[in-house]
């Protein structure tokens, strides 16, 4: 059986999202140079963000094509962390709604990545 162990996310300054992924994660990189930086998650998962313009082979992925998300526990504990987030300044798409799968919200990373936080039906 495979495990996904590593997410990568192609950006436009690796310096820059360092920071604002440092601030939002509250933990530094586990590794960092001018073209790449890697965050050891708990669950064990390694988020990767990679220059764009340094992938290889090339990627002619668009920008903002990807969703990175986080589970919480309930949707108060949504509308906290979007409330949390917009007083940082993250642009905030899609305001604490409930959906199908449960309550979320999405905002923007400096790339326009979705980072979707969301509390699971049932619990």
């Amino acid at each position: 059986m495979l495990n996904v162990d590593f997410v990568l996310l192609y950006v436009d300054s690796p310096t820059a999202s360092v920071a604002f992924y440092t601030d939002l994660l509250g933990r530094p990189p586990v590794e960092a140079s001018p073209t790449f930086a890697m965050f050891a998650m708990d669950s064990g998962l390694m988020l990767g963000l990679w220059a764009r313009h340094t992938v290889e082979p090339r990627a002619e992925v668009p920008p903002a094509s990807s969703e990175i998300a986080f589970v919480v526990p309930d949707p108060d504990a949504v509308r906290s962390t979007c409330a949390g987030w917009a007083a940082r300044g993250l642009p905030i798409v899609q305001e604490p709604t409930a959906m199908d799968f449960g309550h979320t919200f999405v905002a923007l990373d400096p790339d326009g990545h979705r980072l979707r936080v969301f509390a699971p039906n049932g619990h």
